[in-house]
């Protein structure tokens, strides 16, 4: 059974994160979407720092729900949130147990739900998380530190092969080969602990980064970092629930950061029978908000209202990218 809780209290505390430190992406164009309104509720699937979720409650009369499944996180934006009252409620789950978190809390069919997913700023200046390879941390990789196997014991469970398999599914990397045998060549001489570890053993495979290239072990770390935590399947879990959790003429605004989770969220949408895009093409940050975000580069927002089977719709839109 999914535990659901309200304001978490962990038996040893997690790792601290720095006091707002992410900076919220695409903020006004998820709000332009949701269209906040007094006397509605939303979720925020993605809580993190909290910056969409304030920005819904900024609109008198509003309620949030809002998810995470990593505590520091959820305590962050509790603190932050602390002022709008009993209109903002925190949950400790996953994004794909949207439909268990609007059901607990008998709120019916909310209004609108937006998620940001992925991982976050805090998450990766983490060291403790073990999420990035610019300082030296634990092979991590958990959002919840709480439960799951880590990137380690993940990489220890697989085979060379199978190893291979998920770093070529979840980061496109075409020498995931020759860098899995690395690896498990590594982690057999006791030589694989650290994240600086793992992109060592990456770049005995393939060579270092080319000056002003991206830095070979980008692709391996986020391939595992997507195993670890099961990120497309909550991603496809929280895009059917969607449809359930929300009530018709509501929208659902999902913010990507890769061509794995753009691709599911583009499909659910072509759904015409449940999903009415409200953009042809998937919104990006301006050029303004990514030379001040670098990290907001790749994001692409898709929203959608939800409709009723009965509605028309024109079927001839072409809603393919450009």
């Amino acid at each position: 059974m999914n535990v659901l809780n309200v304001v978490p209290m962990p038996s040893a505390p997690p790792p601290p994160l720095p006091n707002f430190p992410h900076v919220t992406v695409l903020l006004r164009e998820t709000i332009d979407a949701l269209e906040p309104a007094a006397g509605k509720t939303y979720v925020d699937a993605t809580l993190g720092a909290g910056g969409h979720a304030e920005a819904i409650l900024e609109v008198p009369g509003t309620r949030v729900l809002g998810i995470d499944r990593d505590e520091s996180a959820l305590a962050l934006a509790t603190s932050r949130l602390a002022r709008f009252g009993e209109r903002f409620v925190p949950v400790k789950a996953t994004f794909s147990q949207v439909l268990e978190v609007v059901n607990r809390y008998q709120v019916g069919k909310v209004d609108g739900i937006c998620a940001d997913v992925g991982v976050s700023s805090m998450q990766i200046d983490s060291p403790e998380r073990g999420m990035s390879f610019r300082a030296e941390g634990p092979l991590d990789m958990r959002m919840d530190m709480s439960s799951g196997e880590t990137a380690l014991e993940l990489i220890a469970s697989l085979s060379d092969n199978e190893l291979a398999d998920v770093i070529y599914k979840y980061g496109d990397e075409r020498r995931s080969r020759r860098i899995a045998r690395c690896i498990k060549q590594a982690e057999s001489a006791g030589e694989l602990q650290t994240t600086l570890d793992l992109r060592r053993a990456v770049v005995r495979a393939v060579g270092p980064a080319r000056v002003g290239g991206v830095d070979p072990a980008t692709r391996t770390f986020q391939a595992l970092r997507i195993a670890v935590n099961g990120e497309l399947s909550e991603l496809a879990e929280l895009l059917d629930a969607a449809t359930r959790a929300i009530k018709t003429d509501g929208v659902l605004a999902v913010i990507s950061f890769h061509s794995h989770e753009d691709r599911l969220v583009k499909t659910a949408f072509k759904e015409r029978t449940l999903w009415a895009p409200l953009t042809k093409k998937p919104v990006v940050p301006t050029d303004m908000e990514s030379i001040a975000n670098p990290r907001a580069r790749s994001a692409k927002l898709r929203a959608a209202r939800r409709i009723e089977p009965s509605e028309l719709f024109d079927d001839t839109t072409d809603w393919e990218d450009a």
